[in-house]
């Protein structure tokens, strides 16, 4: 197994550096051809979706379809692709970061009730408890 940082993912997705692209590209080649599978940690799935929306500008809906086929990608493992996808629907329909997303997640499937936040852009949304409100 090999794990990917997020700026391998950003080289591929943006092609902003054909050089670092490429060479991002040989490595999701090699993979398929050696049948080694890529792991992506959260981190880097939080470090991805912040780097297209701060730096690439891209829209919501554009990056959840990005995200969403990256992952669908053969050889592509991830701690919990079920949280994953959940999180990643959330933040393609809700209002919050897809790291707030993943966050509840996992914050349910470790026990917990719900999150405590600051984050008014929160409120409302399910697994979420606005402080200071």
């Amino acid at each position: 197994m090999i794990a990917l940082d997020t700026n391998v993912l950003v080289r591929l997705l943006l092609h902003d550096d054909p050089r670092q692209a490429k060479a991002a590209e040989r490595v999701f080649i090699n993979a398929r051809r050696d049948q080694t599978p890529l792991w992506l940690s959260d981190i880097v799935l939080c470090e991805l979706v912040w780097v297209l929306t701060r730096r690439a500008g891209l829209a919501r809906a554009e990056i959840a379809r990005a995200v969403d086929q990256l992952l669908r990608t053969e050889l592509i493992v991830v701690n919990d692709p079920r949280a994953v996808d959940r999180a990643l629907t959330a933040y393609r329909d809700g209002r919050g970061d897809f790291a707030d997303y993943l966050i509840r997640e996992q914050a349910v499937a470790a026990g917990a009730t719900g999150v405590v936040t600051f984050d008014r852009v929160l409120k409302g949304e399910s697994g979420f408890q606005l402080l200071g409100s």
